[in-house]
């Protein structure tokens, strides 16, 4: 064991001997003594660093094709990930694009459905039933309106195939069926389809009722004895009565706007020429002039004058009831005459409007001045024997443009508008 250690501390001096490492500066000499022990620790050291490059090196080198596998690996994989990220962005943005898409079409058909329901609302206000009429309220007794639904006297009726409507029928169930349509709007597409379906339907209901009402009036108005033709002329040429501004304007519509918007403009001029004729009706003199039960004494046309009994034209009729019975107005207009009057005596002379007037002769006393404003059955004077007249009755005339018509005519139609 000595020998051994004895070898290994030979070995070691020889190895390791103690040296001394001189340093020369400004003249002096200086050295530094290196022993053995601090030479074994430095070559310890070199040799546990040259032990570890060498151990990192071979495991380097060994572990290049694990690694580069492994980077191989992640780079597919982060790769892979990347594409499933487009993909799915992509599908995003597809699935966006869609649905504003859809959005856009739905919100578009919802707008258009709801500026077809505001036409419809106009529409809507042109059905309802004629309030200008109210022969109650007029007269003061049971009278009401009739506009029966054929007149045997007028003109036959050509019915379209659409399904027919009345003109009895209630106006609070088609603003019904339109509210119902106007609340579907917010559901599927299934129900704007049905919305069209339903408008369509309003809109053939809407013309049927228009021509329904326009024959009824024409058929009223072929009684009086006036041409059609002639009253047709009263009417004012212009736009139709229900306006619809988004008309005006049909750049950038579609065909079914087109299409829509024609269909509203014939519904409307059926509703304006059912209009005209209801106003013209209003104003005509269709009511009775003597206001209590009466008989008729005298006709229009040749008669033999009861003075001098020689054939004459009688351009009006005479009705008798007894002295002072009340004469009342046989349409709304103005006075135009009330007073004194050459072979009429006491005259009351109502302008109705659309050049019709009537006369009411021989009076006994005017109760209106001229410039008043009278209505149906509102008492104008009562009945007497003035002028030139053999007792006492009322001489009534109906006028239209400066001709004479037979009051029987007038009285007639008025049968099928009033009922007292």
């Amino acid at each position: 064991m000595k020998d051994m250690q004895g070898k290994a501390k030979s070995w070691l001096e020889r190895t390791f001997p103690e040296r001394q490492i001189y340093h020369r500066s400004g003249g002096t000499v200086r050295y530094i003594s290196i022993t053995p022990k601090h030479q074994m620790l430095a070559a310890g050291g070199v040799a546990l660093a040259a032990g570890w490059c060498v151990f990192a090196t071979v495991s380097v080198l060994a572990q290049g094709p694990k690694l580069s596998a492994r980077n191989d690996a992640l780079d597919r994989s982060e790769a892979k990930t990347e594409r499933w990220v487009s993909e799915a962005n992509a599908r995003a943005a597809t699935a966006q694009s869609l649905l504003e898409e859809r959005t856009e079409a739905f919100q578009s058909a919802t707008i258009q459905m709801g500026q077809r329901l505001d036409s419809l609302k106009l529409i809507l206000t042109g059905l309802k039933s004629p309030g200008s009429i109210d022969a109650a309220s007029i007269r003061g007794n049971n009278s009401s309106f009739l506009m029966e639904a054929s007149i045997e006297e007028g003109a036959p009726r050509q019915s379209r195939t659409s399904p027919v409507i009345t003109a009895s029928m209630e106006t609070d169930g088609v603003r019904a069926n339109i509210v119902t349509a106007s609340m579907e709007t917010a559901g599927f597409r299934d129900n704007i389809e049905q919305l069209r379906l339903e408008t369509d339907m309003f809109l053939d209901d809407a013309e049927e009722l228009a021509v329904e009402r326009s024959e009824q009036a024409r058929g009223v108005l072929q009684l009086t004895g006036v041409g059609i033709g002639r009253f047709e002329e009263q009417r004012e040429l212009g736009g139709p009565l229900v306006e619809i501004s988004s008309m005006s304007a049909t750049d950038g519509m579609s065909e079914d706007d087109l299409v829509f918007n024609e269909r509203v403009t014939k519904v409307a001029a059926r509703l304006e020429e059912a209009d005209f004729y209801q106003k013209l009706i209003d104003r005509l003199p269709l009511g009775m002039p003597v206001g209590v039960p009466s008989r008729e004494t005298s006709g229009y046309g040749l008669r033999t004058d009861p003075f001098n009994r020689r054939p004459a034209f009688h351009a009006g009729m005479d009705m008798a009831a007894y002295r002072k019975a009340p004469i009342v107005a046989a349409g709304p207009g103005v006075v135009t005459w009330a007073g004194s009057r050459s072979g009429y005596g006491n005259l009351v002379e109502i302008d109705h409007g659309y050049g019709f007037k009537t006369r009411y002769g021989h009076l006994y006393s005017v109760n209106v001045k001229v410039g008043d404003e009278v209505q149906l059955g509102k008492a104008v004077g009562s009945m007497g024997t003035t002028g030139r007249s053999t007792g006492p009755h009322l001489h009534y005339e109906v006028w239209f443009r400066g001709k004479t018509y037979n009051p029987v005519n007038f009285l007639r139609a008025g049968q099928h508008v009033y009922k007292g």
